[in-house]
């Protein structure tokens, strides 16, 4: 085209020329594809045209240049979209995410309560931003909101672009097309949210599809969400706002504002809804974790979500963040009180076998000890006190507790207390289903012991239960030692006794030489017995279960060597000894060492021989 016809064009002309009803040549091209000039001489047309509107009297002129606006808005429209779309790409999510791993486990499972699993999901990265500085478009550039060192801010369109953006947006709202240009912005930049979360794995889920799905899928999914929730915020939600504000602030009232909450209101209600969905789910003591994680996330974001949410038209949000945040909360206190529920009522009747550590006790001390991690947490959301039995309470299924004894204990640290009592409630009444008492001591020896190493191996634990109280629990594990042999060497030893044996004076009569095969023989019957029955026993803790084979070989060996000493040339000098005399000192103190490995001993023990 010749440039010296360009140049006497009016505006009208300018503005039909590019009319997609014109001819090819021009109706699908972009005028801001073409040179800086053309770009700029369209711009100054449609300025020109709204002054004419503006100043001129009604006539058919003016009706003449209103339809030329409106062809020319209709053209600005598409070119806003063209510039936006072109220059929209989804963010990159993983240069958004730290790959050190999070300082604190994360995660556990119902399953990894027993296995002490720590969870190595990276965590944001959180850089401190200098805030400062904005590009200036005019009067826009505010930048109050961007207060804290955790938001990272990205530009997400180049910076000619965005004035572009901004060249067009306010001649289209100039002009009264202000609904028509937010409609295009939020349309195509909804499209890039809807990329950007399927990139972090934000489903498009109703609260109702959450809550069906089944736990295990759902702890993934919180995981996800965590690290989703915070580069969504941080990093896509801030951005966007500051791109909003390029393009609009100084424009008109708020139309910033506007423009930035018709874009997020469905990215951020979906996002929310996750939460919102496990806030209100039905409570269980594996759920406790990943709810007390997604509380700590949300508790964290909210002063991001303030600044980034901080107008009157986002204090819903704003709302909501918090309501969510107070529910899980509230979850949080309800699964504690759950799990104290489920631990005085858990049902198993089946005596474990060998009397070792029940499930029962490994979940609950892992359950406290994880706990324990969340003590800052839980410091604040925990106000009150367990509720418990009473001292003077008729009812047998409930222990009595007196926190009297406890006095300056944190409500956390007596939750913590009251858990490990209800515990030794449940695991008293599963001890009376061993028929052998010696059986029954020796779980309660063996569970109680296992309470007591898992708190002296948590300082964090160890320091809110109190040494008061581990010093109790450490008297009951040592007492069920005792009673264990009470009950289990009480009548073997008795079997070697003195007593008795001196008839008419002297050894040497037939009544006392009878006696002393007697005892031989009953005593040989009861430990082989015993040594047959608890050999299949099982103390899993070895220093434990060599300090009790220590304690009996103290007590049994002395007595035996004793009686052995006295009364044994009696029996070799008679008929068959080794019919009385079975085992020597060092064979009796072997066997014992078969004690409590967790295996039926197959073979008798050895003869002695002569």
């Amino acid at each position: 085209m010749d440039p010296s016809l360009e140049l006497s064009e009016t505006p009208e002309q300018i503005i039909l020329r590019w009319d997609s009803a014109a001819p090819d040549e021009v109706k699908d091209k972009m005028i801001f594809d073409s040179d800086r000039e053309e770009i700029d001489r369209y711009l100054q047309a449609v300025d020109e045209i709204q002054r004419s509107i503006s100043s001129a009297p009604i006539s058919d002129d003016h009706n003449k240049a209103d339809s030329t606006m409106q062809i020319a808005m209709a053209r600005l429209e598409d070119e806003f979209r063209h510039i936006l779309s072109s220059h929209t790409t989804p963010i990159e999510v993983d240069s958004l995410t730290d790959p050190s791993p999070s300082s604190r486990s994360m995660s556990t499972s119902a399953s990894g309560v027993f296995e002490d699993e720590n969870d190595d999901e990276p965590d944001l990265q959180e850089v401190q931003l200098d805030l400062t500085g904005s590009p200036s478009f005019g009067s826009s550039g505010r930048s109050s909101y961007r207060a804290t060192t955790s938001i990272r801010e990205i530009d997400l369109i180049p910076s000619d672009a965005v004035i572009d953006l901004r060249s067009i947006a306010e001649r289209m709202i100039s002009a009264g097309y202000l609904r028509e240009c937010i409609q295009v912005y939020g349309s195509v930049r909804k499209s890039t949210f809807d990329s950007s979360f399927r990139r972090l794995g934000i489903e498009k889920l109703s609260i109702g599809d959450i809550q069906r799905l089944d736990w295990n899928e759902l702890e993934t999914k919180i995981r996800r969400w965590i690290r989703a929730a915070k580069v969504s915020i941080r990093t896509l939600f801030s951005s966007e706002k500051k791109l909003c504000e390029q393009i609009f602030y100084g424009i008109g009232t708020a139309i910033d504002d506007a423009c930035f909450m018709e874009t997020v209101k469905g990215p951020v209600t979906q996002l929310f809804n996750f939460a919102e969905a496990i806030s209100i789910s039905r409570r269980s003591p594996e759920k406790l974790f990943k709810i007390l994680d997604l509380h700590d996330a949300l508790t964290e974001l909210i002063s991001d979500i303030d600044v980034i949410f901080e107008s009157k038209s986002a204090e819903y949000i704003r709302i909501q963040a918090a309501e969510i945040v107070s529910r899980l909360a509230e979850a949080v206190r309800g699964t504690l009180s759950e799990f104290e529920n489920a631990v005085l009522r858990e049902p198993s009747l089946h005596p474990v076998p060998g009397g070792t550590l029940h499930p029962l006790t490994r979940y609950v001390m892992n359950y406290v000890s994880l706990i324990s991690d969340y003590k800052v947490t839980l410091d604040e959301l925990i106000v009150s006190k367990p509720s418990t039995g009473s001292r003077y309470s008729a009812d047998p299924s409930i222990p009595d507790m007196d926190f009297g004894e406890l006095e300056g204990k944190t409500p956390l640290a007596l939750h913590l207390i009251w858990s490990i009592v209800i515990l030794q409630f449940n695991l008293e009444g599963k001890s009376r289903h061993y028929r052998d008492p010696s059986l029954a001591h020796l779980f309660i020896m063996n569970n109680v012991h296992y309470i007591v190493q898992k708190i002296k191996g948590s300082p964090e634990l160890r320091e809110m239960i109190g040494d008061v109280y581990l010093k109790r629990l450490t008297g009951k594990y040592r007492q069920a030692a005792t009673n264990y042999e009470r009950t289990t060497w009480v009548n073997v030893l008795y079997c070697l006794r003195n007593e008795g044996l001196n008839v008419g004076g002297s050894l040497s009569s037939g009544p006392a030489k009878s006696l002393i095969r007697d005892r031989f023989k009953t005593f040989n019957a009861m430990f082989e017995e015993v040594h047959r029955t608890q050999s299949s026993w099982l103390i899993p803790d070895s220093q434990l279960r060599e300090e009790l084979r220590i304690s009996i070989i103290e007590k049994l060996i002395p007595a035996y060597r004793s009686f052995l000493g006295l009364h044994g040339h009696h029996i070799e000098s008679g008929r068959h000894p080794e019919n009385y005399i079975k085992y020597s000192v060092e064979e009796l103190e072997n066997a014992i060492l078969d004690f409590f490995e967790g295996c039926s001993v197959t073979h008798n023990l050895r003869r002695r021989s002569h």
